[in-house]
């Protein structure tokens, strides 16, 4: 054999694997979008990659992950949205609440999308009906805004003398927001509790609303839903304990820190479930045909230290129902 004959021989078995590993298809990318950051909870993402890989999918082995937080600026949640369109993700998990979905939702309609979000769908226009979607999304609804009269009983029953209750809401959250404070207003009044709305979208806002009850102290606080709110939550949790305010939370990563009491779905499964139907998509299912889901799992977290400290006796019939009391 000619020595050049001999060279290209070996030239060509030195590419050909080459350019098989090229051929190999890539991995498909899911889309995270998150109006928050990686922190406050490692737990959420780690449940929904818990998801993935019972419904066979594992992060680095047969799927990619690309993570965008919008760090609380919910205003970048639809450029962080479009930036997942143009990378052709095969689907998104636009977790963290309605603005996460309401932002992927207006970036892409052939693009498949998993949303958790904290009241009806259908209101929101995600969906045209919970049985049947119809377009592009699917989800979780994990009643956060539903549950906001439960919540006031909650904290009615802890504090049976309370009526004058301080609303604390987030007027970045608008949407939110509003449905929370139309929820409250009808259980306070069916309760006949007196409500006072107060704003705060920032750390020196929070700081404000407290130092305004030294002038006129409600007698109980409910703080409203908002990713900034969970962000705060060691500031919040602080507060009132300082200025002697028993308060109510939705999330439990407020009592977990010091917040006396929080009532709503466990998110962290609620993060698993949106895992398991992103799977399921990613084996070819339509969110068209996938029902949205209803959480079905609450948490009742009570911070027992706290409690002592404010001077509560909390009920055993609380207790009992609690599913965490910390000690």
């Amino acid at each position: 054999m000619k020595r050049r004959a001999f060279i290209s021989l070996l030239g060509g078995a030195a590419t050909w694997p080459l350019a098989a590993r090229a051929q190999q298809p890539a991995l498909p990318v899911i889309g995270f979008l998150h109006p928050s950051s990686p922190e406050p909870s490692a737990d959420r993402p780690r449940a929904f990659r818990q998801g993935l890989k019972e419904a066979g999918f594992v992060e680095g082995e047969n799927v990619a992950i690309e993570y965008r937080w919008a760090d609380n600026q919910t205003d970048r949640l639809p450029a962080l949205a479009a930036e997942l369109v143009q990378r052709r993700v095969a689907v998104i998990a636009a977790l963290g609440g309605n603005n996460s979905a309401l932002a992927a939702k207006a970036a892409t309609t052939t693009v498949p999308i998993v949303f958790d979000v904290g009241e009806d769908p259908v209101r929101l226009g995600l969906v045209t009906s919970l049985a049947r979607p119809g377009g592009n999304l699917t989800g979780i609804n994990f009643l956060t805004v539903e549950l906001a009269a439960k919540r006031l009983e909650i904290l009615h029953e802890l504090v049976p003398g309370a009526i004058r209750i301080a609303v604390l809401v987030d007027p970045v959250n608008a949407v939110t927001t509003e449905s929370t404070l139309r929820d409250v207003e009808a259980a306070a009044r069916a309760m006949r509790l007196q409500i006072q709305v107060l704003n705060a979208s920032t750390s020196r806002e929070i700081e404000a609303t407290f130092a305004s009850f030294v002038g006129e102290r409600p007698d109980a606080l409910f703080v409203g839903i908002s990713p900034f709110f969970i962000i705060r939550r060691v500031q919040l949790a602080q507060l009132a304990a300082r200025y002697g305010v028993p308060a109510i939370y939705q999330d439990r990563l407020h009592a977990e820190v010091g917040g006396l009491i929080s009532y709503g779905a466990s998110l962290t499964d609620t993060y698993r479930q949106v895992g398991i139907y992103i799977g399921r998509l990613l084996k070819g299912a339509k969110p068209a045909d996938l029902p949205v889901v209803q959480s079905s799992k609450f948490e009742l977290v009570i911070n027992h230290p706290t409690a002592r400290m404010l001077g509560l006796d909390v009920p055993a019939t609380l207790l009992a129902r609690a599913d965490e009391v910390i000690e």
